[in-house]
């Protein structure tokens, strides 16, 4: 299943008045989650809508994603390594279309969402939507989130900083301690598909494809960390699996 086999707010100034700050922010000079600047009661109910539909898609996502290797834990991992990646490339992204793709970029892996001979990324971008309309979300960013989504995979090219840093969490969470939990966690206990044979073939294709696709600066940073864990994992199973015949 390896073919399954990404916020930073910049710091803003101070700023003398609403009208100073809308007006910058309607030229792109400052970051902002797309809604026009309010204070007081305003500021406090759209804070609660942005509140409201993440926890229903939150939830969503904990309710219905479950596999050890891309389910819930593996979206709460991409969003929160998606914002420290782009927070070290000094990065502004939009963090209303991060966390929706983060949470459900994987959809389609999972019934009834998932569609046979479709990959898993163009399905979930395509039918997100249906997920993400009547919670709140401001469906103006419906398109980006659907980027994000349709690009997270490894071996495809985002477009955009929300795909970019996306798609770079996702690769890394293929490497590591974090990689070779994933893959370990799907062997069949009964000797079924996958066995621990498949397993190691699977984190050998990860560690084979995967580093060269990381593509930010902060996510080239932390591969080569991350591929040593994953390459001395492999080395020491074989020493003690006589290469792989006990395992």
């Amino acid at each position: 299943m390896s073919s399954r086999l990404g916020l930073s707010s910049c710091a803003r100034a101070p700023l003398q008045g609403t009208r100073l700050a809308a007006a910058l922010l309607a030229l792109g000079l400052i970051a902002g989650s797309g809604a026009a600047v309010a204070s007081g009661p305003a500021q406090a109910s759209a804070a609660t809508a942005t509140a409201s539909w993440r926890e229903t898609v939150r939830q969503f996502s904990q309710k219905n994603f479950h596999n050890p290797a891309w389910g819930y834990s593996h979206s709460q991992r991409d969003y929160a390594l998606a914002r420290e990646l782009a927070a070290a490339d000094g990065v502004a992204l939009d963090d209303d279309v991060l966390y929706a793709a983060a949470y459900l970029h994987d959809i389609a892996a999972f019934a009834p969402w998932e569609k046979e001979k479709v990959d898993h990324a163009d399905e979930g971008a395509r039918i997100v939507g249906t997920v993400l309309e009547g919670t709140g979300f401001p469906m103006e960013k419906l398109a980006a989130v659907q980027g994000a989504i349709r690009t997270h995979m490894f071996e495809r090219e985002p477009l955009g900083p929300e795909a970019l840093y996306l798609h770079d969490a996702d690769a890394l969470d293929w490497l590591g301690a974090i990689g070779v939990a994933r893959i370990l966690a799907l062997v069949d206990p009964n000797g079924g598909d996958p066995d621990g044979p498949a397993a190691v073939h699977m984190l050998e294709e990860n560690l084979a494809q995967v580093p060269a696709r990381v593509l930010s600066p902060a996510g080239r940073k932390q591969m080569p960390a991350r591929r040593q864990e994953l390459e001395h994992f492999l080395e020491q199973l074989r020493q003690q699996s006589d290469s792989l015949k006990t395992l």
